[in-house]
């Protein structure tokens, strides 16, 4: 198991904070985001209570990098905790399963809450696996950074879809894949809007990349985790709090 530093790792987190209490779940339900073209490799959550009070979470997604760290991410915020897990990959796909209580100690025990965990687990899954406008953002890393540029997105009605967070030797590369309200790409006179609200951050527009799946070597962002497990179980997983 490889860990980042704490502090590359923060920027990380703080993005998937960010966007779990702007609700971006919500958006990616409503407008359809985040569709795969192997309709057989959608996200697939199952939720089912057993004994001794635990909730059993499966799913089963397309295999990609941070797949793992995205959901673990994810139960945390919704203050889960996993106390026992089991990942699984090949040919592409990924079994993951969870076993978890929230941090009051009980499963999940509602309806609504079964649902909402759900769509913030299918979320997660497609955020990254989605395409869109490419935005490369280059800044001196400064606190506050991703909350700024995420609030003036929202403001703009920019939805992010994908996102990659890195920093090193005290300078942020983000590189952000956005569309509009409706998923479709963003207009340019929007763009340049955003351009002048962030004002001393060097934006650029890449509409023809594609992102690598790769993470960038040198700054070994988050977990470098669903190349390591290969039908493995884990338990207490609780690492990604303590570096919250």
């Amino acid at each position: 198991m490889i860990l980042s530093t704490p502090g590359i790792t923060s920027r990380e987190r703080r993005l998937h904070q960010i966007m779990f209490e702007d609700r971006d779940y919500e958006k990616v339900e409503n407008v359809g985001l985040g569709r795969l073209e192997d309709q057989r490799l959608r996200p697939h959550v199952t939720l089912l209570n057993i004994e001794k009070d635990y909730t059993v979470i499966t799913m089963r997604a397309k295999d990609r990098p941070k797949l793992l760290f995205d959901i673990v991410c994810t139960l945390t915020d919704m203050d889960y905790i996993v106390f026992h897990g089991m990942v699984s990959t090949g040919k592409m796909e990924s079994l993951q399963e969870f076993y978890i209580r929230h941090v009051d100690g009980l499963p999940i025990s509602s309806e609504a809450e079964r649902e909402r965990v759900i769509q913030c687990l299918e979320a997660a899954i497609e955020r990254r696996a989605s395409e869109g406008l490419e935005l490369e953002l280059l800044a001196e890393d400064r606190v506050g950074l991703l909350a700024d540029i995420t609030r003036i997105f929202r403001e703009n009605s920019v939805n992010i879809k994908r996102a990659e967070i890195s920093t090193k030797g005290g300078k942020a590369r983000d590189i952000f894949h956005v569309t509009d309200v409706t998923g479709n790409p963003v207009d340019m006179k929007i763009i340049d809007s955003i351009r002048q609200q962030i004002g001393q951050v060097k934006l650029q527009v890449k509409p023809d990349l594609i992102l690598s799946a790769n993470t960038p070597q040198e700054t070994k962002i988050g977990y470098i985790l669903s190349n390591l497990f290969k039908a493995r179980t884990f338990q207490n997983l609780k690492l990604i709090r303590s570096y919250s």
